[in-house]
């Protein structure tokens, strides 16, 4: 009996507690292919968020929402088209400047999304472009602007923070 216990101990450590952090996982990953994104277009490197953008459009493709708490699954049915809309021009574009437009709604959305559901267990970032009057997400408090890149990497503040 106790060894039968220690099994079935062993086979919900070994498979149920992964599948729970999956759970978890599921719009963590759409949100850390959305950072790759606003990383490459800070870099002003038009290909990297090209290819960042294509990797981010399978994360939202791949969300397992059969998965996922009621609340975050209807926040993510409310915004997951607009974001693969945005994801996919954004991989199909090589102008940086097309890129960056896609880059505000799809922010609008991500932003959206962070409000309603639970997608880190980090604190994410709002921030906010005064130039452009556009808000992207960041993983840091340091302003590193994706609209203008290296011409005006710090322009920007912190408008809003989303606690896990």
């Amino acid at each position: 009996m106790k060894k039968l216990s220690f099994v079935l101990f062993f086979i919900s450590v070994a498979f149920v507690q992964p599948l729970l952090a999956q759970q978890k996982a599921s719009l963590s990953s759409v949100l850390t292919a959305y950072y790759h994104v606003k990383d490459a277009l800070v870099g002003d490197d038009a290909k990297a968020a090209a290819s960042s953008a294509g990797e981010l459009l399978k994360a939202i493709q791949s969300v397992d929402m059969a998965a996922m708490a009621p609340k975050d699954h209807k926040a993510f049915m409310a915004v997951e088209e607009k974001l693969a809309f945005d994801a996919r021009h954004i991989s199909e574009s090589s102008d940086i400047n097309h890129q960056r437009e896609h880059f505000t709604s799809l922010s609008a959305n991500m932003a959206a999304l962070a409000k309603q559901a639970h997608v880190s267990d980090q604190t994410v970032y709002e921030d906010y472009c005064p130039m452009k009057k556009a808000y992207w997400l960041s993983e840091g408090a340091e302003i590193k602007n994706p609209y203008f890149g290296k011409s005006m990497l710090s322009c920007g503040k912190v408008a809003a923070t989303f606690k896990p």
